[in-house]
C-alpha cells in the first residue's frame, strides 16, 4: 500500500533507489499524489531486467501525511 511504503521511507536517506515492482507502483502512485518526487523507469510492455524508481524527496504534502492524527 502506498501509504505504508511512504511511512517506511519518510525517515530514509535520500536518494533511495528501488528496484522491487511492488515498491516501484508505490513510488508511482504517491508521485502521481504529489507526495514524492521521484524518477520512475518508463513504461514499456517488454520485460526489462533493470528497472528502477527513485525517490529524489518526500515532499511537504507527503511529510504531512505522515503526521499522527488525532482521533
Amino acid at each position: 500500500m502506498p501509504l505504508d511504503y511512504l511511512r517506511r521511507i519518510g525517515n530514509s536517506t535520500f536518494p533511495l533507489h528501488t528496484e522491487d515492482p511492488s515498491e516501484i507502483n508505490s513510488v508511482a502512485v504517491l508521485e502521481a499524489a504529489g507526495m514524492v518526487e521521484a524518477t520512475l523507469p518508463p513504461i514499456c510492455r517488454a520485460r526489462q531486467k533493470l528497472r528502477q524508481a527513485t525517490v529524489l524527496r518526500v515532499t511537504p504534502l507527503g511529510r504531512t501525511a505522515l503526521v499522527p492524527r488525532r482521533g
